[in-house]
């Protein structure tokens, strides 16, 4: 039977010494604060929000929240952006993702700040983040996936790590940072995609698998060797009359077969999604602690 990885409870223990943190930085009179933006009222962003302003709120850190209606242009959000760049008593922006189509993306991306973007994908925090520079601010997501590594005491040195997916907001930075010459690093990383030949053959020779291309149940007891590590980093609705709200949530492994193969393995629910929003508060103490 394999080990499931109790996202959950890493990310309480991220917590733990989160609160450490924001005591010592507001006996030297800085809260950190985050401003959250959400532009629209799609409901699975709103969700997001709501669960991210609550736990900030929790931390006892200063929680901004900015919900603007669908029709905001490019111009006013940017303009919502420069201010909350020049507020003191913001650490940490994030415009919730997706925006309406209307809203390019990468503009808003590019007017945070750098010391303020708490997602980490400035083009500045990604550079950072390919040389190695322990300033960078580091996308929220991978780094939950390496701090449940580290957690789990799964040995990451010197093991075959293979990512399916190559998007910014998983693969390419996660690969980056399993690279890195650090603790919870060292590994050979393996990036493959939806263009990458003997793909079954790639993954199973890994010893952590991690999947991230939103493909429900795409990872399948082919695909992973006897013994190996699990990460599913894919969230997906899929419709389930059952069920009360009408649809579940399952991730790209398909769980149970590969569970039954895997050393380790995370759920979803309760897997890599709570490790997400606990690294986007650390990443706003980090902001506030690097403010100083």
């Amino acid at each position: 039977m394999s080990n499931v990885i109790d996202g959950r409870a890493v990310a309480e223990k991220v917590y733990v010494d989160l609160r450490g943190e924001i005591a010592t930085l507001k006996s030297k009179e800085i809260t950190p604060g985050l401003a959250v933006v959400l532009v629209g009222d799609d409901p699975a962003s709103r969700a997001y929000v709501r669960s991210k302003d609550k736990m900030s709120r929790e931390l006892g850190l200063y929680s901004v929240k900015l919900e603007l209606p669908a029709a905001t242009t490019q111009n006013e959000l940017l303009a919502r952006v420069e201010e909350l760049n020049r507020n003191p008593h913001i650490h940490g922006i994030l415009v919730q993702s997706p925006p309406p189509k209307h809203i390019d993306e990468a503009a808003i991306v590019r007017a945070l700040d750098p010391r303020k973007d708490v997602d980490g994908f400035h083009p500045l925090n990604v550079a950072k983040l390919a040389l190695g520079d322990p300033s960078a601010v580091v996308p929220c997501t991978p780094l939950g996936v390496q701090r449940m590594l580290i957690e789990s005491k799964i040995d990451i040195a010197g093991a075959h790590v293979v990512i399916l997916g190559r998007s910014m907001i998983v693969g390419k930075p996660l690969a980056l940072l399993l690279m890195q010459k650090t603790k919870g690093g060292d590994a050979t990383v393996t990036v493959v995609h939806s263009r990458s030949r003997n793909l079954e053959a790639i993954t199973r020779s890994a010893d952590i698998l991690i999947a991230a291309i939103g493909r429900a149940g795409f990872v399948k007891a082919e695909h992973v060797r006897e013994g190996a590590v699990v990460i599913d980093v894919g969230i997906n609705r899929v419709d389930d009359p059952a069920n009360e709200r009408g649809y579940r949530l399952i991730g790209d492994v398909a769980f149970d077969e590969v569970a039954a193969k895997a050393a380790a393995i995370t759920p979803v629910p309760g897997g890599v999604g709570p490790m997400t929003i606990a690294m986007l508060m650390a990443n706003t103490v980090k902001a506030a602690r690097q403010s100083l």
